[in-house]
């Protein structure tokens, strides 16, 4: 029985079959002659049969050798085959496409993904939403879009989106019954939505913390989503990036967006795949759709 242990084996007996020569097969294989000789005589030790007939013009193939070259032929021409489709897939935007950011920024995300989908049907999208950030190198991801400071990872191309505009914001019912306030003393007083990690580096839960009382923050979550709901119910004042909360009609602006509160966005993808067609048709939809979008400014 023999595996891919003895693909070498396989590989120098093929090429001896094919060319004639131990010599021949050599030059072939870039190896030693003493090497051919080696190969050939532990591939016959191992299917107990004689591939070659010696000479000395060279190698004749046996029946059993006839077989070898048949079927070492066919692996080529599927070997061929291979290499050809996976080079032409390549060239494809086709296929699973992996993008990871916050949910925050799915605002951003979603509608690129629709035109790129629409453009191109044989795409397959996967949206990872979490907090811990997945790794481009050991594949968990094709492009990413990460917030903070500019990623510093090895091998990863890095380019600026621009910063994400932050307010607060609350739901009409919240401002038919505790109103709007109207200086910084009052904001102090309300209800407010805030992340369940107290140790936030996002620029405005930093300021939250520092300028409203621990207990005015009435409702904490560790995901977005429980967060946006919380506010839309009324449960309190909070931060959500200007396209979400201007762009639904449920909701006020109460603090319109400062710059100490935006958001440094970064476009990520790994070096080896950056160039590939189905990565660069990603990065340039986010790109055009980062350029349009409300509540994002230039660096």
């Amino acid at each position: 029985m023999i595996g891919f242990d003895s693909w070498d084996e396989i590989r120098t007996a093929f090429q001896v079959a094919r060319v004639g020569t131990v010599s021949g097969a050599a030059e072939v294989l870039g190896v030693h002659h003493a090497t051919v000789i080696r190969h050939v005589d532990a591939l016959e030790d191992k299917l107990g049969a004689k591939l070659f007939q010696r000479h000395p013009r060279g190698y004749t193939p046996t029946e059993a050798g006839q077989q070898l070259l048949s079927v070492g032929q066919a692996t080529e021409d599927q070997f061929a085959q291979l290499s050809a489709r996976i080079a032409g897939a390549g060239e494809e935007v086709s296929g699973e496409l992996i993008v990871t950011s916050l949910t925050s920024v799915s605002v951003l995300v979603l509608p690129a993904m629709e035109r790129l989908l629409g453009e191109y049907p044989g795409l397959r999208l996967s949206y990872l939403t979490d907090h811990r950030v997945f790794r481009l190198e050991n594949g968990e991801a094709h492009v990413a879009i990460r917030a903070g400071n500019r990623p510093t990872e090895p091998d990863n191309v890095v380019q600026s989106l621009g910063s994400m505009q932050n307010a607060l914001y609350a739901s009409h019912a919240y401002v038919e019954r505790y109103g709007v306030p109207r200086s910084k003393e009052e904001l102090a007083q309300h209800r407010f939505v805030s992340i369940d990690n107290r140790e936030s580096r996002a620029p405005f839960y930093r300021w939250l913390s520092e300028n409203v009382p621990d207990e005015q923050v009435v409702f904490r979550a560790n995901d977005h989503e429980a967060q946006v709901a919380a506010i839309k119910e009324g449960l309190g004042v909070g931060f959500l990036t200007v396209p979400m909360g201007r762009g639904d009609p449920k909701l006020e602006e109460i603090v319109k967006p400062y710059d100490t509160w935006n958001t440094d966005l970064w476009l990520v993808t790994h070096v080896d795949l950056h160039r590939t067609p189905k990565v660069q048709a990603a990065v340039k939809a986010i790109k055009e759709q980062a350029a349009r979008s409300e509540g994002l400014v230039a660096h």
